[in-house]
């Protein structure tokens, strides 16, 4: 496998992938759960903080924390990166790794991210910032813009608040399945739909859980992934795209930078969305899977809601999406993209249980970040 598209496809690979403290972790700080989640991965690849020369993480309360956490592991990196593009970070730190990786400047990349707001929660978390342009007309922060979005589509489309329910029914059928994920109670559309309206269209039910976790995943080059311990993962394709900070810059409500980071990722890869078996897209509101499975080529642009019905995505439906359960059933600390890329792992290695998917060869996973601002996409195969 060669250079294509500016990518090393199929040149490196995730050999390691766990996660720790889903649900509720008391007693612990944010680092900690990160450290913890770190030991797992590696001791799931076979290799030790010894191998570690790359450190990639995003601290959800400490502008320092590449440097937090390598102290805490006791590690001397040669590099580090603690970006901010939300809970995109993780799948823009894959693409990152990979090209370090590719280049020799690494070995061995760990990207690692740990927080408990449930358990522990702060003093201010970051998406507070007041916009000038926004803060007058007094919107709920984040959940407003994605209602904003929610309601375009709606007028646009005819998306129904039924089809927005969907998301979060089949989320939950896929926690049903996962005895990780943090909720696992029976839901139904009607249930969602009489939820209490945080900010129309949206209800509580259309919004992701506040919980605690941490995840970890490991990478290599594909020469050494096959001597780790585990079923190596290769990293066809990466990509990212950031289109604005506000919601009130955004250049189309209804159209993100999935429809950028998509295709080029997708091109690297040598697929298209057709040939792919799961789709782990960030769900931090019921409208963006919407977006994301359009904005991906899974359906046309408008269609998403039309798509998603029926079951569509749920278990035994014509397309896995988010079979952990997703930030709507499974776990969202604050920032999920990390948790996309583990359950593709484990479903491309055969290793989720009874939410198995029977034919698992491609998965793509989409971090999204602030407010519809960052996209990232990857693409894995198995090994």
């Amino acid at each position: 496998m060669s250079m294509s598209h500016g990518f090393p496809r199929g040149r490196t690979a995730i050999v390691g992938a766990a996660t720790f403290g889903i649900g509720r972790c008391p007693g612990v700080s944010a680092v900690d759960m990160a450290a913890r989640a770190a030991m797992l991965a590696l001791a799931d690849a076979g290799l030790s903080l010894a191998d570690v020369d790359a450190l990639y993480t995003s601290a959800p309360y400490e502008a320092l924390g590449g440097m937090e956490l390598s102290e805490y592991l006791g590690l001397t990196p040669k590099v580090v990166d603690c970006n901010r593009t939300g809970g995109s970070a993780f799948e823009v730190y894959v693409q990152q790794a990979a090209l370090a990786l590719e280049a020799g400047l690494i070995d061995c990349a760990l990207i690692a991210y740990g927080s408990n707001p449930a358990s522990n929660p702060p003093p201010g978390v970051g998406m507070t910032r007041q916009s000038p342009w926004e803060a007058p007309y007094r919107p709920v922060a984040p959940i407003s813009s994605y209602a904003l979005a929610a309601s375009r589509h709606m007028h646009l489309y005819g998306t129904t608040r039924a089809q927005l329910a969907e998301v979060a029914v089949a989320a939950r059928r896929w926690a049903q399945l996962n005895p990780e994920a943090a909720v696992r109670d029976p839901l139904t559309i009607d249930e969602v739909l009489a939820a209490r309206m945080v900010s129309d269209p949206l209800s509580v039910r259309d919004c992701c859980l506040f919980n605690d976790g941490a995840a970890a995943v490991v990478m290599v080059r594909a020469d050494r992934a096959r001597d780790c311990a585990r079923r190596p993962i290769p990293v066809l394709g990466a990509a990212h795209a950031v289109t604005h900070r506000e919601i009130s810059s955004m250049p189309d409500l209804t159209v993100t930078g999935a429809a950028i980071s998509g295709p080029q990722a997708f091109a690297q890869a040598g697929v298209t969305a057709a040939d792919i078996d799961l789709a782990m897209v960030y769900d931090a509101f019921t409208i963006t899977p919407i977006l994301f499975l359009e904005d991906l080529g899974f359906c046309p642009k408008g269609e998403g809601g039309r798509f998603v019905a029926d079951g569509a995505i749920a278990p035994g439906g014509r397309l896995a999406v988010n079979t952990n359960g997703g930030g709507l059933s499974c776990v969202h600390p604050g920032m999920y993209g990390l948790f996309l890329l583990v359950e593709a792992v484990r479903q491309l290695r055969g290793e989720a249980g009874e939410r198995q998917l029977k034919r698992a060869e491609l998965a793509v996973a989409h971090g999204n970040g602030g407010v519809l601002s960052s996209e990232a996409t990857v693409v894995l195969a198995r090994g």
